[in-house]
């Protein structure tokens, strides 16, 4: 039997994370969800999924520190981190400095909206 891939997908916007799990599904991903970085820590503890989708802008925990902290973890930095984001266009809102992502080992950057089949090649990329 073919492994299912398992992606935690984190963001703060469920209309977002229900349209990304149902584009991530029907290509026969399993989908974990967390609605902040905080929560995102703790559910990529919990499950190690094979890919972590993880949105920038979000409270209790920003993306960027979330992602710092799971690079700095032995047991979760083998896992490929995307950044979701929505950053260049909602900057002048945020507190978040905007050289605070470069520093990051993030895999790879997308930006919202996200096209599907963007989404899709850069998931498959990384699940190689």
């Amino acid at each position: 039997m073919e492994k299912k891939y398992r992606i935690l997908v984190v963001d703060d916007d469920a209309d977002f994370i229900k349209a990304t799990t149902i584009v991530l599904e029907s290509q026969s991903y399993q989908v974990l969800t967390a609605s902040d970085g905080l929560e995102g820590l703790q559910v990529a503890k919990e499950e190690r999924p094979d890919l972590i989708l993880l949105d920038v802008i979000m409270p209790a925990k920003d993306g960027f520190s979330a992602a710092e902290q799971l690079k700095k973890d032995p047991d979760l930095s083998d896992i490929p981190v995307v950044m979701l984001t929505s950053f260049s266009q909602a900057r002048a809102g945020t507190a978040i400095a905007a050289n605070k992502g470069l520093n990051l080992e993030a895999e790879d950057y997308l930006d919202k909206p996200i096209n599907p089949d963007e989404l899709l090649a850069c998931v498959k990329q990384f699940l190689k």
